[in-house]
């Protein structure tokens, strides 16, 4: 059994990091009910296709577990008897922590937690690691982290912080949506077409954090570059400090991290 990759689930995240994977020389292997997508893979990427989950555990070293977090347990339920010591689990299963994990395999191999965010479907993804379970060796994390580092930027953290970085980055995409969505209904309703407001705000956000990512100033300090005294900037800008955005941001940060904590 070489160092495989096997995914349990092959929908839209899964899809996009087997792509990854594949991309860069990784073997891997699926099975998921939906056998026209696992068919379309295998053209794509190479993909060997596995007809259960147990022919996944017989056939691969890593076990990735791509399915949601309801389907979860009896599908460890199921593959558990077959796991070795020589095994490693991997899980993005939202809201299922290491330790459900171990209890659900019987501690029979190292188990590893994945929190992926949506972009990764483009190559550009965010992706917490945890590394907690002490069975975990140095050759098994070293091959985790060097398999996900292609895929995006990769943040190893203890298990503790997965709720604030899901909190951020995890659901951090649908804030942002949401502020472009409202910049593109702003800018229709000052004139522009619907596909003009689009077009433009995508340009705005995608050269915006090229440019915070590319320069070494401080996110404050390219704010204020945009900022000129008695201009429209400022005056917009007051409008939100009156209107305490960055308290509802910071707060609604909170709110779904106390939501992830209820659901784990």
């Amino acid at each position: 059994m070489n160092n495989s990759v096997g995914f349990i689930g092959v929908g839209n995240m899964g899809t996009a990091i087997i792509k990854g994977m594949a991309a860069h020389g990784i073997e891997v292997h699926g099975c998921d009910p939906n056998t026209d997508r696992l068919a379309k893979l295998a053209g794509e990427t190479g993909l060997k296709v596995e007809a259960t989950p147990a022919d996944i555990v017989q056939n691969c070293r890593y076990v990735l577990l791509a399915v949601k977090p309801q389907h979860l347990p009896p599908l460890v339920r199921e593959i558990a008897p077959l796991l070795t010591a020589g095994h490693c689990l991997l899980s993005i299963a939202a809201g299922v922590t290491e330790s459900t994990l171990m209890e659900l395999t019987g501690k029979r191999c190292p188990v590893v937690r994945i929190m992926p965010n949506t972009p990764v479907l483009v190559g550009a993804g965010v992706f917490a690691l945890c590394f907690d379970d002490p069975a975990l060796d140095a050759e098994r994390r070293d091959f985790v982290q060097n398999v996900i580092k292609p895929l995006g930027q990769v943040h190893v953290l203890p298990e503790r912080l997965f709720d604030a970085f899901t909190s951020i980055a995890g659901c951090g995409p649908a804030y942002v949506f949401y502020f472009m969505d409202a910049l593109v209904e702003a800018g229709v309703n000052l004139g522009l077409t619907r596909g003009q407001s689009t077009e433009i705000v995508k340009a705005l956000f995608s050269g915006s954090a090229k440019l915070a990512e590319k320069s070494p100033l401080h996110l404050a300090e390219l704010r204020e570059m945009v900022t000129s005294p008695a201009g429209s900037t400022i005056r917009a800008t007051m409008h939100f400090d009156r209107m305490a955005l960055r308290g509802v941001i910071v707060d609604a940060c909170t709110e779904a991290n106390n939501r992830n904590i209820e659901l784990g």
